[in-house]
């Protein structure tokens, strides 16, 4: 079989005769053919429609369908091609779609697997636009409420824009004219696809500047860029753009394009200018007109305040003639009024600091409540362990002691005396006998073994003191042979 998908089915059909049969393909054969007929049919194609859905998988990969008033073809752009387009897709946008068909054979379907998305036309444009104006006005970017005043003579002003075009040349000359103030250029690409990240990153960069860096911090930021088509001028309606410049802390002008260039910073700025230049001018205000002001405000402030000097001075010279010396009156009074103040302010302050200690210190020894839970279970298993251990050790000591006690016990066992050789005596109720005096002559006795029980009488009991009695003198007439019927010989 050919690897052409084309000569396979022409072998497939010119193979067969009237009669014969097509041959038997899998599912996967068919599919196998149809992918690769639609991938090298058409290699590289361009699509023109609205997305009318779009998704993006955790994997990344975007998978979206273009519409048009006659057909839907799905697509798929894979994760690192989705990190490269030039804009965001987005439902509802007419777009022109670049890419290669391909198959995919789990559904039976055909798609486009997508390399670059575009706009399709100046029109389509400007609706992305202005439906995205309305959404970041909907979250509050445009709020006028928001719009921070300008300083009105900054000492520092920071400026995002190309270093290599005239933009800065233009601001620059215009300060000089102006006012001359220390300029800080973040350079930034103001046109492509890295453009708009750039120029949000400049804003924030700005912003983060604080004033212990050696950098000192911009009192004002103006984000500019000379004129352009509505294509070349997007990096400045991005989002994150738009919103970098309405979370920026340091008061914004926006001057982009020409006067009639409008874009979606402008509505986020604090203030728009027309020109860079213009720009320029709103920042600082002309320096010779402010000296000239200056000295006629001072001129007109010395003359007034001789006037109301020697005016007062004449009101008060008789107004002392009718009072008595009050600086005596208020001695005292300025005097204490001094102390008490003094007193106030550093118990004021000596109260605001304890408090505020006070305050750190106990919000550092609150422990957070996982830590709290996680400490609680860390000791409940030590004491668990501890426990376990300590009931497995008084076990193991009882159980010794136990062992110890019932050897103990045997060994003071008088089974083992018995095993030895000696011998319990007990009377006939088997109680022991342990004295020689709790015997009598005659007395029967139970003798104990270690094997068993015999039965004995006593012929003679006596203690250590006790004499020993001489055996009796045998008479002439010899004893009649008659025995006790207790009587018995103890071995």
């Amino acid at each position: 079989m050919s690897d052409h998908p084309t000569s396979i089915v022409e072998d497939l059909s010119s193979g067969l005769d009237a009669d014969q049969s097509p041959p038997i393909l899998t599912v996967g054969e068919i599919s196998a053919l149809l992918k690769r007929t639609v991938e090298e049919t058409y290699p590289r194609v361009r699509v023109r429609g609205e997305i009318s859905r779009c998704t993006r998988a955790a994997s990344g990969h975007i998978y979206l369908t273009l519409k048009d008033e006659d057909a839907v073809l799905d697509g798929v752009c894979w994760r690192g091609t989705a990190a490269r387009l030039s804009l965001e897709p987005e439902i509802g946008m007419e777009v022109v779609a670049t890419g290669r068909l391909s198959t995919y054979s789990q559904r039976s379907s055909y798609q486009l697997v997508v390399d670059a998305l575009e706009l399709a036309g100046e029109g389509a444009l400007l609706k992305l636009l202005e439906e995205r104006r309305k959404k970041l006005a909907a979250d509050g970017l445009f709020d006028p409420e928001a719009k921070k005043p300008l300083p009105f003579l900054p000492d520092v002003i920071g400026v995002v824009t190309s270093e290599t075009g005239a933009v800065i040349r233009d601001i620059l000359h215009r300060l000089d004219d102006r006012f001359p103030r220390r300029v800080l250029l973040w350079p930034v690409t103001v046109q492509g696809d890295k453009a708009a990240a750039e120029i949000a990153a400049a804003i924030e960069g700005f912003n983060r500047i604080s004033p212990r860096d050696r950098v000192p911090r911009p009192d004002v930021l103006i984000v500019a860029r000379g004129g352009g088509s509505l294509e070349d001028l997007m990096a400045f309606n991005e989002e994150i753009v738009v919103r970098a410049a309405a979370a920026s802390a340091i008061p914004l002008i926006s001057a982009i394009g020409h006067e009639t260039d409008t874009t979606l910073i402008d509505f986020a700025a604090d203030e728009r200018a027309p020109t860079p230049s213009a720009a320029a001018e709103m920042a600082v205000p002309v320096r010779a007109d402010l000296l000239a002001l200056v000295e006629d405000l001072g001129a007109r402030l010395v003359g007034a305040a001789g006037r109301l000097l020697r005016d007062g001075r004449t009101r008060l010279d008789g107004l002392a003639r009718g009072l008595p010396d009050l600086s005596r009156l208020t001695e005292e009074l300025v005097q204490r009024l001094d102390d008490w103040t003094d007193r106030l302010n550093n118990a004021f302050g000596f109260g605001i600091e304890s408090r505020r200690a006070d305050l750190a210190r106990l919000a550092a020894e609150i422990p957070k409540p996982q830590q709290q839970v996680n400490h609680a279970k860390g000791l409940l298993k030590r004491e668990a362990r501890a426990l376990k251990a300590a009931a497995k050790a008084v076990l193991t000591e009882h159980r010794q002691a136990l062992k110890k006690a019932a050897a103990l016990l045997e060994s003071f066992s008088y089974q083992r005396v018995l095993e030895r050789g000696f011998v319990l005596v007990s009377d006939a109720a088997d109680r022991p006998l342990d004295s020689v005096a709790k015997l009598s002559p005659g007395m029967g006795v139970r003798l104990g073994f270690h094997d068993g029980v015999a039965k004995a009488t006593v012929e003679e009991a006596g203690g250590k003191g006790a004499k020993r009695k001489k055996p009796a003198r045998k008479s002439g007439k010899p004893k009649a042979k008659t025995g006790d019927a207790r009587q018995g010989k103890l071995f």
